[in-house]
């Protein structure tokens, strides 16, 4: 029998989830849940489009639901709430407030009898997996991880829930003499303003307080206040032509040493280029999903993370097929 998957929100996530559900042949769509009129929302497949005030009438229709909402005032919530009905499955990356997350979706799955997952995407989530194996292989070095030039999603939702502000696209930057020197191996110590640049272009409503929304953008803790932030105000149309792609990616490196006098000296560099950030995090998202529900019938509950999935229960392949052709 096929996992039956439900998607919370239809934005740039929800339609990549749709998509990557598509190129499974284990996993069909269930449903698409709304907070928007259902007849208002036109979806690529033909599966019930329902509102999110009528998805209790679903919990023994679908086997995880993956939630697509942003992290700044969505997930905080939307998770902890439909793990107490579903298998969930979200992609909160608000790094600081990760462990708080984890505990009230942890408190939440369990009480409930469901399984859920946190943080899943490239970072956290894959990003997350090769800090910890390069952590592993190489305890005596450091880490460091790099994200850019690419459109944030979490990063642009925030920017566009300020009031005044009707459109909005956000860009990571990476220092390009920082990233130039932990690929060399000199392990240098920096700050977090010191490794990343943040451009933002924005579509203000009309008669919005542009100095206000810039001042709000740039104060923001944990998205822009501790980065050197640029804020440029556009009108709609030069919005449409020069800021609607959602490419990303990103780097990550271990730079240490092994030796009885730490004489060789190894740097491990992981990357991404993606020409979709929505796309690509939607494709981790229903691997982990596949693996949720086979942790789900092997009776596991409660919240977990990448850190507790094995890679075999991610893939279509048997074990056999993996020995034979991955290993």
């Amino acid at each position: 029998m096929k996992t039956r998957i439900g998607i919370l929100g239809y934005g740039n996530l929800g339609r990549g989830v749709e998509l990557a559900v598509s190129k499974t042949s284990d996993m069909e769509l269930a449903a698409v849940f709304t907070r928007r009129d259902p007849s208002s929302l036109t979806i690529a497949s033909s599966v019930p489009v329902v509102s999110v005030n009528d998805i209790g009438k679903w919990t023994d229709k679908i086997d995880v639901l993956i939630l697509c909402g942003g992290s700044a005032t969505d997930l905080p919530k939307q998770t902890p709430a439909f793990a107490s009905k579903f298998n969930v499955i979200d992609s909160f990356d608000t790094h600081a407030d990760i462990p708080s997350h984890f505990a009230k979706v942890n408190e939440a799955a369990l009480s409930s009898g469901h399984i859920a997952m946190i943080s899943v995407g490239w970072d956290p989530g894959l990003f997350s997996l090769i800090r910890a194996l390069t952590n592993a292989v190489i305890p005596d070095g450091k880490d460091y991880t790099f994200w850019g030039k690419g459109v944030s999603q979490g990063h642009s939702d925030a920017v566009r829930r300020i009031a005044g502000v009707r459109n909005a696209k956000q860009y990571t930057i990476p220092v390009d003499s920082a990233l130039a020197s932990v690929r060399n191996g000199e392990n240098p110590e920096l700050t977090t303003r010191q490794k990343h640049l943040r451009e933002v272009f924005v579509v203000a409503e009309d008669g919005a307080d542009c100095a206000k929304i810039e001042a709000e953008i740039k104060e923001m803790p944990k998205y822009f206040s501790d980065y050197d932030t640029t804020v440029h105000f556009i009108d709609e149309e030069t919005f449409l032509r020069d800021h609607s792609g959602m490419a990303h990616g990103g780097f990550v490196f271990r730079s240490g040493t092994t030796g009885k006098n730490d004489e060789h000296h190894h740097v491990v560099e992981f990357s991404l280029k993606l020409d979709s950030n929505p796309e690509f995090t939607s494709s981790v998202l229903v691997a982990y999903a596949r693996a949720l529900k086979r942790l789900y019938d092997e009776g596991e509950r409660g919240c977990r993370t990448v850190f507790d999935i094995a890679p075999a229960y991610l893939l279509e392949m048997s074990r056999e097929e993996m020995r034979a052709h991955l290993l």
